[in-house]
């Protein structure tokens, strides 16, 4: 072998090493940060959009991601956005009591009692989360040949839910809202978690039980939808982020969250975001930003706390963020979104969603307290 083909092999072998060293080391302009969070909020607030009502889980995910872009920036236009709404809205969820999605509008009304006291009415939250916890209904104990098999019967319910139910047991000083959320998401946890691939079905369609029935990818794998697992690791720091550090169950969602985080950054695409098939990439070649969002918040919460390693995921987020800003358009809107949906479908640079601009405001709350 010469001389010169030995040197190349070297340079080659170094190349991975110097890129890791490089986007490590890089910095993140916080202003630019802030100034993305706010085009895109502002954007949002232009053009409002809601499934069903303006308490809807739509918009439940997009006010959590401007309440945290508030926290992290201390910014009064976030905060004046979060406080308007709960206003508006009464404070109140939405009509489904059984419906693990229309808790979540809560988290940022609990948020703004937080900021503001004694601006929240809270007694619609409390009888709207006894409802939900104990109030007779045919999903509590299962509907026989459907797929609500339990209260919480798909991975998107550990978003919508368990976050809101771990800060009013907080700020109650309530332990059964606590016990009661473990409850549930052992449940779900159970039944649509894969213990192999450390990722979660997203209902009992898709769970893998080694037959020609299965439903799976073109290339034989798992089907895992991204959204629906950036909603669970999302929900997870949400939740370990309220919780007490001696509650007798934290290490369950604390090791749960480290499982998904290591497989999470195993498939991540080399362009920075993930795909919204998260084992089959080639069903749909192109990044996604509303899984993606979630991801790129979640692992840097995990960094930030001291939870995940930063030297090995900061290379990781870094990429994740930098691809999530080329989303998003000089008016603000954020695309690359998946439409609504229960599966790994396509996006394109034109389709949005409010959850997803909530999803790129976690991220950026985050990401700008990396260097901190």
């Amino acid at each position: 072998m010469t001389y010169a083909l030995r040197l190349m092999k070297y340079v080659l072998r170094l190349l991975p090493i110097v890129s890791i060293t490089l986007l490590t080391a890089q910095k993140i302009d916080s202003k630019n940060v802030e100034a993305s969070m706010v085009k895109a909020m502002e954007w949002q607030e232009q053009h409002p959009i809601f499934t069903s009502s303006p308490t809807d889980w739509t918009n439940g995910a997009y006010y959590v991601g401007v309440s945290k872009a508030h926290e992290s920036t201390n910014n009064p236009i976030f905060s004046s956005a979060v406080k308007t709404m709960g206003y508006v809205n009464e404070w109140k969820p939405w009509d489904r009591f059984y419906h693990a999605d229309d808790i979540i509008i809560s988290y940022s009304y609990l948020y703004v009692n937080e900021i503001r006291k004694g601006m929240v009415d809270l007694e619609p939250i409390e009888r709207f989360l006894v409802d939900h916890l104990y109030k007779p209904h045919p999903w509590r104990d299962g509907v026989e040949g459907t797929d609500q098999q339990i209260l919480w019967w798909w991975c998107d319910a550990l978003f919508m839910a368990p976050p809101v139910l771990t800060v009013y047991s907080k700020i109650t000083n309530d332990k059964s809202y606590l016990d009661k959320m473990h409850e549930l998401y052992l449940e779900t946890y159970e039944l649509l978690y894969d213990k192999e691939e450390h990722l979660f079905a997203r209902d009992i369609r898709f769970l893998w039980k080694g037959n020609e029935k299965d439903l799976k990818e073109e290339n034989g794998k798992k089907i895992f939808w991204s959204r629906g697992n950036g909603w669970v690791i999302g929900g997870l720091a949400l939740i370990l982020e309220d919780m007490p550090e001696d509650y007798e169950h934290r290490d369950f969602y604390l090791n749960l969250y480290k499982e998904m985080a290591t497989k999470i950054k195993e498939v991540q695409h080399s362009d920075g975001l993930w795909r919204t098939s998260l084992l089959s990439p080639e069903s749909y070649d192109h990044g996604e930003v509303s899984g993606s969002g979630f991801y790129t918040f979640a692992l840097t919460w995990g960094i930030n706390n001291g939870i995940l390693n930063k030297k090995e995921y900061t290379p990781v987020v870094t990429k994740a963020w930098n691809a999530l800003q080329k989303c998003q358009k000089e008016n603000g809107m954020v695309g690359w979104v998946q439409d609504i949906g229960a599966s790994p479908e396509p996006a394109s640079a034109d389709s949005w969603q409010n959850f997803g601009t909530g999803a790129f405001l976690l991220a950026g709350s985050e990401i700008l307290k990396l260097n901190q």
